[in-house]
């Protein structure tokens, strides 16, 4: 199948999973997952209607971005953060996704001198493997979090410990979409979350009936990598 193709069924997904939630389609943000893709794929991704775009890799983003720097796109940074590449991300990225840890909103407060948006990681299945707070860890630095004046926290990315069945996704999803609701209720200055970013190839319409509003498509939108 072509991209177009693949794109069109995946808009017909959100579609039906919105209407099995009752949720306006117009919520769900498509994020193309850009990671060892050709420009050309992008390109070809964007004239379908694509806008928003995520990079696992600085140096691959900015190759990325240099070739489709006239096309109005929304670029989410959804890789590991490293200290030395913040400024970087900071520079090329409208949102980072991807901020796992107290000192990397700390890094980010110091370098920024106007408030900036981001989103937290959520490591939900707490896999040893994986990068992002727990959630109890995220509850216990909420306050510290709130006092960082400079970094609004607007979103939560998560991904849960993988399974070929989407159902078994679906209780993490929930704690997610629990969670954001529980940290709203506190009323902390610089939170307000809106977007949950959670839900892939293989389980985003079971992500979108659970509340997510982006969701990160690879596959299922380029096809398999080479690579």
């Amino acid at each position: 199948m072509t991209i177009k193709q693949n794109y069109e069924k995946i808009l017909s997904n959100v579609e039906k999973a919105c209407n099995r939630a009752k949720r306006d389609p117009k919520q769900i943000k498509v994020l193309g997952v850009c990671k060892n893709q050709s420009s050309e794929k992008l390109i070809e991704a964007y004239d379908c209607g694509l806008r928003f775009f995520g990079e696992n890799k600085t140096q691959e983003a900015e190759e990325h971005q240099a070739e489709l720097e006239d096309k109005d796109i929304n670029w989410h940074f959804i890789g590991k953060l490293q200290k030395n590449k913040i400024n970087r991300v900071l520079k090329s990225f409208d949102f980072i996704e991807s901020v796992d840890s107290v000192k990397s909103l700390e890094h980010i407060h110091k370098r920024v001198d106007e408030e900036i948006e981001t989103f937290i990681e959520i490591n939900i299945g707490e896999e040893k493997n994986k990068s992002g707070f727990t959630i109890d860890g995220l509850k216990k630095a909420l306050n510290y979090i709130s006092m960082l004046n400079r970094v609004k926290i607007v979103g939560l990315m998560t991904i849960p410990p993988f399974d070929e069945d989407p159902e078994i996704m679906r209780p993490y999803f929930r704690k997610i979409k629990e969670l954001k609701n529980e940290i709203n209720g506190f009323g902390l200055d610089n939170f307000d979350i809106k977007d949950l970013s959670m839900g892939m190839s293989n389980d985003y319409e079971v992500a979108i009936e659970e509340g997510a509003t982006i969701i990160r498509i690879g596959t299922a939108l380029f096809g398999r990598r080479s690579i």
